[in-house]
């Protein structure tokens, strides 16, 4: 669930055209930047409202973090010449908001921009979020029930990539969140992991690379994706500690209707991180805040089959540890993940579903509604 938990909307709110990240391995907003965002001006689909290059679309959504709700966006796509449309995506400034039933909400704003032949990519998004969280994770709280956890803020983060090879790009990217927590109950703890106010300020690099054949739904290609992150006190930062990312996703069509998916990631943490900061098991079946801990690892395949005209079902299976260091993974028992979905395409141009899933894991299991793939 690309989740810094203060934002998780912020990577599920501009999902228009991009893969749901509810699952990410870092639970938080920095996670969430929105790598693209569709043209969907000239396309059939069917719920959005448009008036010239203004393109407003409503998303549902219904995770076992979150819960039920609905994610609004709005974006206005530039003008491009013809040359241009044929080299590059169109530059686009989304607005979008969330509300869930268990009253978390957030809105924000996103830039994305291209040049020189899609050679220069940047990125950029502000964003306020109020979420109304369950620590679940009883290693953390140090007590035998659930918590609730409040987590209210600011975030901002910045990236600018350029192409270095066929299909990699290489860039740098910044980050600041400021932001609040608070809990339902006192907790026998003083650390820094549950400060009532935080702010993190960092910079860092980041490495790409995509060759699959559509970035909603890919029947065909890879995606490897390497992400650092340096926050530091000396930057203003409340804690120094350091974010480390790897995700690496497969595609194969292996018929016509059916397609093979597959997806590995890691996440590790360095130093002093906020409890909102720390990584968590990207896969499907339970809470994200189940999970929290300062080193994760998960990989997970699914198989998707288009059964008729719009309609596809796909089963799907995963597994995952945490761990404090990544010497130490392998102390704890696998965490497994595994279930079965429905597929509605709602605009077959961007090969985008309507997606309803059931996953179980160890000790629990969930149901989730969305707008794209999982992964």
């Amino acid at each position: 669930m690309r989740l810094t938990l203060i934002t998780l909307f912020v990577f599920t709110a501009p999902c228009w055209g991009i893969e749901d990240n509810s699952n990410t391995y870092s639970y938080g907003l920095d996670s969430f930047t929105p790598e693209w965002a569709e043209n969907t001006r000239s396309s059939e689909y069917k719920f959005k409202v448009q008036k010239g290059d203004f393109v407003a679309v409503p998303i549902p959504m219904s995770d076992p973090t979150l819960g039920s709700g609905i994610v609004g966006v709005a974006a206005y796509y530039y003008g491009q010449t013809e040359q241009e449309k044929q080299q590059q995506p169109p530059n686009v400034t989304q607005f979008f908001s969330m509300y869930t039933d268990n009253k978390s909400y957030g809105v924000g704003i996103n830039q994305q921009n291209y040049w020189q032949q899609d050679k220069w990519r940047f990125n950029a998004t502000l964003a306020y979020a109020d979420l109304r969280l369950d620590l679940l994770d009883e290693n953390i709280a140090n007590v035998p029930f659930k918590v609730g956890w409040q987590i209210s803020g600011i975030f901002a983060k910045t990236q600018l990539l350029r192409s270095v090879a066929d299909n990699w790009y290489l860039g740098i990217q910044a980050k600041w969140i400021e932001n609040e927590q608070t809990f339902s109950t006192s907790l026998d703890r003083q650390d820094w992991l549950f400060a009532s106010q935080t702010q993190s300020i960092g910079a860092g690099a980041l490495l790409q690379y995509d060759s699959r054949d559509n970035q909603t739904n890919a029947y065909n290609g890879q995606r490897f994706e390497l992400d650092a992150m340096f926050n530091d006190q000396a930057l203003g930062s409340t804690n120094t500690y350091q974010s480390y990312q790897i995700r690496y996703r497969f595609y194969k069509q292996l018929l016509t209707p059916l397609i093979f998916a597959f997806e590995a990631r890691g996440c590790n943490k360095k130093g002093n991180a906020p409890l909102w900061d720390y990584c968590t098991i990207g896969l499907r079946g339970f809470s994200a805040t189940n999970y929290l801990d300062k080193t994760s690892v998960s990989s997970q395949a699914e198989l998707r089959w288009r059964a008729w005209k719009s309609l596809g079902f796909v089963g799907f299976a995963g597994a995952g540890e945490h761990a404090k260091t990544i010497n130490s993974l392998g102390e704890h028992d696998a965490i497994a993940s595994y279930g079965v979905g429905i597929r509605y395409m709602v605009l077959e141009s961007q090969r985008i579903n309507l997606r309803v899933d059931y996953a179980k894991s160890n000790d629990d299991d969930a149901v989730y509604l969305s707008v794209t793939e999982a992964f």
